[in-house]
């Protein structure tokens, strides 16, 4: 017995291809999306960035995010269809029945705000990591040496 699944849901996917054609990315990852039965409520550019490491020796990456409402099989239809695709590196579908309208459209990428870099002369006595201990507490004498207590009783 076939079991349809009627009821749609809300998804947001996050598609990550190669940095290349923006339009073409985006009409790429809508017909993924129709394909499977899915209705695009938003589809956009999200950003384009160097990735933290190499993926398909992809090293900038163009994040397309959609969101879009589909049957509850539609994600793993999707995310074969993009482990097949040599034009798509990867996909994160999640459940976004808690996102509006707006909210969706409203969806913009965080700006990369550089780390700090610091001495470690420099940075505040807090930040230090714990080393484990108390010197004092440490055993005296070689490190190769076990103390014995054979000779007490």
């Amino acid at each position: 017995m076939d079991k349809k699944t009627d009821s749609a849901v809300q998804y947001e996917a996050m598609f990550l291809l190669p940095s290349g054609d923006a339009e073409a990315g985006v009409a790429l990852c809508r017909g993924v999306l129709e394909k499977h039965g899915g209705k695009v409520q938003v589809i956009k550019k999200w950003d384009e960035r160097k990735l933290a490491y190499e993926v398909l020796r992809q090293k900038r990456g163009l994040y397309v995010i959609s969101f879009f409402t589909a049957g509850g099989d539609a994600p793993v239809g999707i995310e074969r269809d993009v482990s097949l695709s040599e034009n798509m590196l990867r996909v994160l579908i999640t459940r976004a029945d808690h996102l509006n309208e707006e909210e969706m459209a409203a969806v913009e990428p965080q700006p990369i705000v550089p780390r700090e870099e610091r001495p470690s002369w420099d940075r505040p006595y807090g930040d230090r990591p714990e080393r484990g201990g108390d010197r004092m507490d440490r055993p005296r004498g070689r490190r190769d040496e076990v103390p014995t207590d054979a000779g007490k009783e």
